[in-house]
Order: structure tokens, then C-alpha cells, then sequence
């Protein structure tokens, strides 16, 4: 499903809306990590990244590879009152412009589907880990009645919705994961949590 950047924007703000929160949560029960930096990979209008800074104290990087859904995270972070805390980045997940052991904790909500070249993301998101550093990539709907919610409002703006989303989280899609992961030699496993996945990257600590 192709969208321009306004509609993609129109729909993850107000269709996709209560996810954030809810995976947010997810993210900090699943990682522990409330404190550090944090690299949101293909952040778009910051929506996730806002939810999370808002239940944690973490100091987070917006990373995309288009500046203008990165424009429209400038303005909701300003709105959000978090310019100290939040700040985008226009790079490429496969060449990260961060130093060796620079980040915390990676989250990603959806991007990890439109990687070119996932051994190469999952190789520069490892280098830049902190030793004990830790990874959250994946898709989630948050829980399986928002889940509910956002099929019958994706399908009234695209019939193959439902199909598009299985590809997505059936067993092929995790294979192909796990191929990639092993491939970049990280240690990993891929978690299940309620209406979606999570792959966790786990920096060897020092």
C-alpha cells in the first residue's frame, strides 16, 4: 500500500493513535531500560518516540530516511514540549551516523519491513549498542482489540489490508528474520507479545 508522506502521516496519527502508548509499555517491560539514549529506527512523525519519553527518561534520536515526515516529528516534538530530549536524524538505517557503543536501547514499530538489506541494519544496530545495550524491532499493534479496531478502519482505505498485515507476521515473515539475524552474526531471539513481535539484539556485555 503506497501512500504520499501527509496520508501516511494522517493515518498513523489518527488510525494507528493507540498503538504508541500501549507498545511503549511493551518496550520498557521488555527491555528494562528507562535511562541512556535511545535510537528510534524509521521513527516517521515520532509518535512512538514521544510515547516512550514519556514513561521513561530516556533522551531519544529520530532516525529517518525522509526529511519530510522527519519535519512533521520536529513539530510534534516541539508540541510535546520535549526539544531537550528528542532530536531527528536524516540517515540511512544501513549506515547509522553514530560512533561504536553510542546507544542504548534501538526501537523500531514497522520499519524492519522496508529494509534493503537487513543483515547490514541488524550489523550497524548491534555495533552501536552499548555492551548490556538492547534492541526492539518489530510490528505491534499493541493488543489484539486495537488491532481489531485499526483492520476495520485500514480496510475501508485499502481491501488488501488484511492480507498485507499477515504477510507480515506469518511464519515465513519470522523465518526470513531469523535467516538475516543469524546471517549478521548478533545475538538475538524474537519474542512474541500480544498482537505482534519483537526482536531483541543483545549487545555482550564487557
Amino acid at each position: 500500500m503506497e501512500m504520499n508522506v501527509m496520508e501516511f502521516d494522517r493515518v498513523a496519527r489518527e488510525i494507528f493513535a493507540p498503538v504508541y502508548p500501549v507498545l511503549a509499555e511493551q518496550i520498557k517491560k521488555e527491555t528494562g531500560i528507562t535511562r541512556g539514549v535511545c535510537l528510534d529506527a524509521g521513527a516517521g512523525g515520532g509518535y512512538l518516540a514521544i510515547a516512550l519519553a514519556g514513561i521513561t527518561s530516556l533522551d531519544i534520536i529520530l532516525l529517518d530516511q525522509s526529511e519530510d515526515v522527519l519535519a512533521i516529528a520536529d513539530q510534534n516534538i516541539a508540541k510535546a514540549g520535549l526539544k531537550k530530549r528528542l532530536r531527528t536524524m536524516h540517515a540511512d538505517i544501513h549506515e547509522i551516523p553514530l560512533d561504536d557503543c553510542s546507544v542504548d536501547v534501538v526501537v523500531s514499530r514497522g520499519s524492519v519491513f522496508f529494509w534493503e538489506d537487513s543483515v547490514k541494519a541488524f550489523r550497524e544496530i548491534h555495533r552501536i549498542l552499548v555492551p548490556g545495550g538492547l534492541t526492539f524491532i518489530g510490528g505491534g499493534f499493541g493488543s489484539v482489540e486495537i488491532k481489531k479496531d485499526i483492520d476495520r478502519k485500514m480496510l475501508e482505505i485499502d481491501k488488501e489490508w488484511l492480507d498485507f498485515t499477515k504477510k507480515r507476521l506469518n511464519t515465513d515473515a519470522m523465518n526470513k528474520f531469523h535467516t538475516a539475524l543469524i546471517e549478521a552474526g548478533v545475538p538475538y531471539e524474537i519474542r512474541q507479545i500480544e498482537a505482534g513481535f519483537g526482536i531483541i539484539i543483545k549487545k555482550e556485555a564487557l
